[in-house]
């Protein structure tokens, strides 16, 4: 499919502006709005090549006329002020009517300015999560930061002369989880030296196919096997996490919008300065204490490696994640998103520095996801990173990454608030079942995994150990359904529950796996990949929500985060 835009262009020279087609701003905004705060950096880029990057008031109130009467005690307002009101309202009715059709052509300016690519450029598949009792469903977005050097400006800023219009490398991955209710998110950061098998990937441009990496590489490079596209595909295959979405950011597209959006606070416990004596580093120079960056430096602390703690990929994803913590605060405690002026620049801006998939492909789309992200407050939102351990100078997922991947594709909440995942396995329901021979049961296979085929046969294996216990209304779905790892019974609705319990127990299926769904229209089983032999269930050992340790979890309402520097890069 082809795609508009080039991978990493800037924006185009003489790109119009809002007011070129028409749009006023003194129409919005009395005064022309509040001044962001912050102090502008510099410094060179990262020279040894390595660095990442991130994802990266309303006008005052009229006065009221003064006057001993109100509006409560029957008094008409005088005649003069009356025809002041009528040829305002006149007035504005004209001016909205003028600038409707300039409104449009700016709105599909903006539309025109989002680059776009595609989705998913790998083989296998991971099927859409189930909705829950409500009909929702939770969404993954996969933020990638990309290291191209391929414009004047972003090969100014990353450096590393030797890298020039080279393969770009994906080094920033952070998976941005929101839940079904829109009550939490969690965001998972990848390390950009994480081993993992890239799959055979097309480039939907050209046609190239790049085949399944042999062996295990580092997952950065995945960028350069076709795009986007293939950083997903990666993803998914390793998590098993359905990706929805992703947004794609270079170094200039970081300088700009974090220029648009104005200073974010960012703490170091000691001065820094992130340059040594061969040159490697971000040029990052800040004095111990909290500093408000934006433009450059803003790029800087998101790229530093050298200087921060041990001065691995782990410090420096920590550090991007204060920063995404305390931009999550600004945008959410100032007037950027209020104030007209400081609005459009942000949208300009934002249109202009990201790519984004197919689905996200209009200023609506990207309007509503930024509508749905706000729900969540900002002391539900948890930062982490994949637990994982060192493999020479690379690291590998552990377990621990295992049990947070799980975590995230069942929703559950990594802040450990989900009270509805807390029911207990003697909660019986109130609703009466129907007896055995009565109940309607739909059996699917779900026993397919990452790795292994679904077993054949199996639902009709279930059907008859369903049969032997009495159930004699029990079918099997001779269409495979997609894999789960446990097995559970679902409900649609509330005078269904006591039969779905009825089904779990004579199977010896706990409690805590029947679930009330509004993706079933009956009592259905889905047998697990915890199944795929015998007629007995046997439950394994309950998984428990809990966030590993390893996880290095930060929340974003923390004020007091502050990044520890190593005294070599101090001054």
């Amino acid at each position: 499919m082809a795609r508009s835009g080039v991978r990493g262009e800037g924006a185009p020279p003489g790109a119009p502006q809002a007011d070129d087609l028409g749009w006023d701003e003194s129409l919005y905004e009395k005064d022309g709005g509040g001044r962001a705060k912050g102090r502008a950096g510099s410094g060179d880029g990262d020279k040894d090549g390595d660095g990442g990057d991130g994802p990266p008031g309303s006008p005052d109130d009229p006065q009221r006329s003064g006057g001993a009467a109100g509006r409560g005690d029957g008094v008409r307002p005088p005649r003069r002020r009356r025809r002041v009101l009528r040829w305002s309202a006149t007035v504005l009715s004209v001016l909205i009517l003028g600038t409707a059709g300039a409104g449009y052509v700016y709105y599909q300016h903006l539309n025109d300015n989002i680059k776009k690519d595609d989705l998913n450029l790998g083989d296998s598949k991971v099927a859409k999560p189930t909705p829950n009792a409500a009909g929702q469903t939770p969404l993954n977005i996969l933020l990638i930061g990309s290291d191209a050097r391929d414009t004047k400006e972003n090969q100014k800023l990353g450096g590393a002369r030797e890298t020039f219009n080279g393969v770009p490398l994906a080094d920033v991955q952070m998976l941005l989880h929101l839940s079904a209710d829109r009550t939490n998110m969690s965001v998972i950061s990848m390390p950009r030296d994480t081993l993992v098998q890239i799959p055979k990937c097309t480039d939907p441009d050209t046609g190239k196919v790049y085949a399944a990496s042999n062996g295990r590489t580092m997952t950065n490079q995945s960028l350069g096997h076709g795009g986007p596209g293939c950083t997903v595909a990666t993803w998914q295959e390793l998590t098993g996490i359905h990706i929805d979405h992703f947004m794609k950011i270079d170094f200039a597209g970081v300088v700009s919008m974090a220029d648009a959006i104005g200073g974010v606070p960012v703490c170091v416990k000691d001065n820094i300065h992130s340059r040594d004596g061969a040159g490697h580093g971000s040029g990052l120079k800040l004095e111990k204490g909290t500093t408000y960056v934006k433009g450059e430096q803003a790029l800087q602390w998101l790229r530093t490696r050298y200087g921060f703690e041990d001065g691995s990929d782990l410090a420096r994803a920590k550090a991007q994640h204060m920063y995404m913590s305390s931009m999550v605060r600004q945008l959410r405690e100032n007037a950027t998103l209020t104030n007209p002026n400081k609005l459009r620049r942000l949208a300009e801006t934002a249109t202009r520095a990201i790519t984004v998939d197919q689905a996200l492909g209009s200023v609506k789309d990207l309007y509503d996801l930024a509508v749905e992200l706000r729900k969540v407050p900002t002391d539900r939102i948890t930062m982490t990173t994949m637990p994982n351990r060192y493999v020479g100078a690379r690291v590998e997922p552990t377990e621990d990454a295992e049990t947070l991947f799980r975590m995230v594709r069942e929703d559950a909440a990594l802040d450990g608030k989900d009270e509805k995942r807390k029911k207990k396995a003697d909660e019986v329901s109130k609703d009466p079942s129907a007896p055995d021979d009565e109940i309607s049961v739909l059996v699917q296979n779900g026993t397919r995994t990452s790795t292994l085929a679904p077993v054949g046969g199996r639902a009709n294996a279930v059907v008859q150990a369903l049969a032997g216990e009495g159930f004699a209304r029990a079918t099997a779905d001779p269409a495979t359904a997609a894999g789960r790892e446990t097995t559970v019974v679902r409900y649609p609705s509330a005078e269904l529950e006591g039969d779905a319990q009825r089904v779990a127990k004579a199977l010896g299926v706990p409690l805590s796996s029947v679930e009330k769904s509004t993706d079933v229209t009956g009592v259905t089983l889905v047998v697990g990949a915890d199944w795929r032999e015998g007629t007995a269930y046997e439950a394994g050992e309950e998984k428990k929500d809990e966030l590993p340790d390893t996880a290095d979890e930060l929340n974003a309402s923390d004020t007091e985060a502050c990044m520890k520097v190593n005294p070599a890069f101090t001054w």
